[in-house]
């Protein structure tokens, strides 16, 4: 059951997200989709699930805050059944903020998504894993923990947190059958990055490449399936190389 039950993707209505959804669901997985406030993009994406054979609804809810989860929770259980997977996807804002204007809300901003969102979700996932004997976990993290781009400290932190959380929850969790596991995408270009020049980034990539949403997916879809399901607690980077 481990790798048959409903797969919660958060952040889902677009970009990463939506590639996401849409891999775990051609890989035989209910989907549940869910937003914060693209309604419409998020049920396309379930539309198109559904188009394929597949089975999806969208959902939405504010994954940062503790009613949202438990709700969101509860309506993807009502409608599609026990979670055996979450895929910790959504994101904010990405400002840059120089050391000197750095402030503790400027923190707690991007610890909100990356550490609070992805405790909440498992917290909430862990009963149904638990009765089902196992689940997958998958955090969405970022290459930027290793680039250490400058004015970026907060993201850059809040990302390096996330390694932690993988390791020490794979630790806790492995008995129950459940893998916990980060993907570290390079800068994969979506819908928000319309109009950016990529050419330059690219040159740095020893692939010569520009990543897709599509590679991302992938390794998810993979570390989802019954295929990686003795990997845990591992960061694994998506950027052809960029970092090495």
């Amino acid at each position: 059951m481990a790798t048959s039950g409903v797969a919660v993707v958060t952040g889902a209505s677009r970009g990463l997200g939506a590639a996401i959804a849409l891999r775990l669901a051609a890989d035989g997985r209910p989907v549940a989709v869910n937003y914060l406030r693209g309604r419409e993009a998020a049920e396309s994406v379930a539309e198109r699930i559904r188009e394929a054979g597949g089975v999806a609804e969208a959902f939405g809810a504010d994954v940062v805050t503790e009613d949202g989860v438990a709700g969101l929770f509860a309506d993807v259980t009502r409608a599609l059944g026990p979670v055996t997977a979450v895929v910790a996807n959504a994101t904010g804002p990405q400002p840059e903020v120089s050391v000197v204007d750095l402030t503790w809300r400027t923190h707690l901003d991007q610890l909100e998504f990356f550490v609070k969102s992805p405790t909440l979700l498992v917290q909430a996932a862990l009963p149904s894993m638990r009765s089902t004997g196992g689940g997958r976990v998958i955090l969405i993290g970022s290459d930027l923990a290793d680039r250490a781009a400058p004015l970026m400290s907060a993201y850059v932190a809040a990302k390096n947190a996330q390694i932690g959380l993988t390791k020490v929850w794979a630790k806790e969790l492995g008995p129950a059958g459940i893998t916990v596991n980060l993907v570290q995408p390079g800068w994969i270009p979506v819908e928000r990055h319309a109009g950016v020049d990529s050419e330059s980034y690219a040159a740095e990539v020893p692939l010569r490449r520009m990543g897709t949403p599509d590679d991302v997916a992938a390794m998810v879809g993979h570390l989802a399936s019954d295929a990686g399901g003795f990997i845990t607690g591992q960061r694994i980077t998506v950027n052809g190389g960029h970092v090495i």
